[in-house]
């Protein structure tokens, strides 16, 4: 299904040919733990990035229609579509219906080792006529380089080269093709028990084009679907929402990348948070306070080799190391460890509905926020507690990290959510730096590791003293956004999860009421008011997802179990058809911001864990 062709949303912007682009939401993910592409339930792939997830995209169709490039494959029949996932596995099953016959299309991306086979990324189809006859179609139209680079297509039988300047694909067919020399189709009928099969390879000197026949394509779909459910085997929850917690841990396993043991926060760059806004970012990085998250979740269910893959990640490239006197600890970094994530806009691209700028790259990597260091430390202290203890020269870095915050802890910062409108004394920025040290002095008591443990304590007291004093408002009768101010934010609900306060202290009790009076709706919650909280960028967005799990988390604390059991069901109503979330909830309803999103579906599996364990 697609948007109407006319209309406007409720802040009146005009849908721009709003036909030509499959709702966000209207898409599964498959990947190989390299890299990812989006598949849409017209069967279309519009976004890919090839060979890893911050490579310039190949098909984009998701941010240009026209000029972005796709891989299509649907009957050319009138039909109805239903999209589901294997069971337990990201293998993604596309079905048509039609008056004459039922197909469908099962689209995975093989996961091997680290031998030369995994520089191929090969991106498999299968179309299979499972009842009576449909006619298909396919046209494959890359668009290398974002849409920038010119390639040239070489047909040979049931082979096309696609090389561009950077980047070179085979594409193997069981059907016949036909090109133009730039894009290839293909157009055939499939009989009950027929099939064919696609497969998109990268090539180069040590990567030979292959072919894939059907044995072949039907042995590595039950290989990859072996290797899921053996993943996913390993998960300790047993709760009420298995399904949806299941699903999340496969996203949240899609969305690593395997070399480096990096966590990125999203598969794709510049799907708005505002339709026709100007908040469009690049997701496809190692955002430090995600990537801590997503251990928490992942230790949570028993996914201890995740947690030590991306400790790996931190200690390889000495990304810890970096505190102390260089500075403070970078909030982002490349899948491979860069630090430099230079932000630049595509301004041939016009954005997802229209919605530009497209933009690569973040600028954000250059900002301060002090909140970072308290994600990582507990997601240190919970891989100590719960995976290995950590080594030797971990605890050191630990150890700078927290010298760096006695010094550094008491400075406005950028906080949580990026604010690009200037520096502020942001509570929630106290709060995790509370929790940081707080932490490294739990590792040190608990492990009798070396540490300045009355610096340490001196430093976490005074920070609890500063919230309790300037954090407070009295006129609001709430925790507030930032010292000395009124405004609310949603990251406040995070203070009795950190246990910085309990759960039911008066204190916190009313900030939950103020929270659910101005910031929450219908279980959605907001991460703060725009108009009375300026955040240096025009216009508003939607709910924030994360939020409204720890909105859910927060009241099954407090004790109101049933206002939390019936908020985290509503939340589970605004999932797509395959269970999967985007950053936002838009005002109908709508998935908006980057999808599937890293942050909401760690917050969805921690939301599970702890109202099933309060429900009993």
């Amino acid at each position: 299904m697609a948007f109407s062709t006319t209309g406007f949303d409720t802040t009146g912007f005009a849908y721009r040919d709003s036909g030509r682009y499959t709702p966000i939401s209207e898409h599964g993910l498959i990947g190989d733990l390299r890299t990812a592409a989006l598949v849409g339930t017209n069967g279309t792939i519009d976004w890919y990035c090839c060979p890893r997830f911050d490579a310039p995209s190949v098909f984009g169709a998701i941010l240009d229609a026209d000029r972005g490039g796709s891989f299509e494959l649907a009957a050319e029949v009138p039909t109805r579509t239903r999209q589901f996932y294997f069971p337990d596995t990201n293998v993604l099953i596309t079905r048509f219906f039609a008056a004459d016959g039922v197909a469908e299309i099962q689209d995975f991306m093989p996961v091997v080792d680290d031998s030369r086979e995994a520089a191929r990324h090969r991106l498999i189809r299968r179309v299979l006529c499972v009842r009576g006859t449909l006619p298909f179609r396919a046209r494959i139209a890359p668009r290398f380089g974002y849409g920038t680079e010119a390639h040239t297509t070489h047909l040979e039988g049931h082979h096309a080269v696609f090389r561009a300047p950077s980047l070179t694909l085979a594409l193997t067919s069981t059907a016949p093709l036909e090109s133009d020399g730039t894009d290839v189709w293909s157009h055939f009928k499939l009989l009950e028990g027929e099939s064919n099969v696609f497969a998109l390879d990268q090539i180069g000197d040590e990567v030979p084009t292959r072919a894939c026949p059907r044995a072949e394509a039907e042995e590595q779909a039950d290989a990859t679907v072996r290797f899921w459910r053996r993943w996913l085997a390993g998960s300790q929850y047993h709760g009420r929402w298995r399904e949806m917690v299941n699903r999340s841990a496969l996203v949240l396993k899609l969305l690593t990348y395997a070399p480096t043991g990096a966590i990125i926060a999203a598969p794709t760059t510049s799907l708005p948070e505002q339709l026709g806004g100007e908040r469009n970012w690049d997701y496809r990085y190692v955002w430090v306070r995600d990537a801590a998250f997503c251990l928490y979740a992942m230790l949570r269910l028993g996914f201890t080799s995740e947690a030590e893959a991306f400790m790996g990640f931190l200690g390889e490239r000495g990304i810890m190391r970096g505190t102390g006197a260089g500075g403070p600890l970078q909030i982002m970094y490349g899948i491979d460890g860069r630090s430099e994530l230079p932000e630049r806009e595509l301004a041939h691209l016009e954005g997802y509905l229209g919605s530009a700028p497209v933009r690569i790259g973040n600028a954000a990597t250059g900002q301060l926020q002090l909140d970072i260091y308290g994600a990582l430390i507990d997601s240190l202290y919970l891989y100590d507690k719960w995976g290995q203890p950590i080594s030797s020269e971990r605890w050191d870095e630990v150890g700078a990290m927290a010298d760096w915050l006695c010094e550094n802890w008491d400075q406005p910062d950028e906080g949580i959510w990026e604010t690009r409108g200037g520096r502020r004394n942001f509570v929630y920025s106290r709060l995790m730096c509370w929790v940081a040290l707080e932490r490294a002095i739990r590792m040190a008591n608990r492990r009798g590791l070396p540490a300045d443990l009355p610096r340490w304590r001196g430093c976490r007291d005074a920070i609890y003293r500063q919230i309790m004093a300037r954090g407070w408002s009295t006129g609001r009768g709430a925790f507030v956004q930032a010292l000395d101010e009124d405004q609310l934010d949603a990251s406040l609900l995070m203070m009795p999860m950190a246990k910085f306060v309990s759960p039911t202290d008066p204190k916190w009790l009313a900030t939950l009421d103020a929270l659910t009076a101005d910031l929450v709706s219908d279980s959605l919650v907001h991460r703060y008011d725009p108009a009375t909280s300026p955040d240096g960028l025009s216009g508003p967005e939607g709910t924030f997802s994360i939020c409204s799990f720890w909105y859910v988390e927060a009241l099954a604390r407090a004790g109101r179990l049933e206002e939390a059991r019936l908020a985290f069901e509503k939340m589970l109503t605004y999932a797509n058809h395959l269970g999967l979330f985007a950053e936002e909830i838009g005002p109908t309803g709508e998935q908006l911001g980057n999808f599937p999103q890293a942050f909401t579906h760690l917050s969805l599996i921690s939301a599970a864990f702890n109202l099933d364990r309060a429900l009993g």
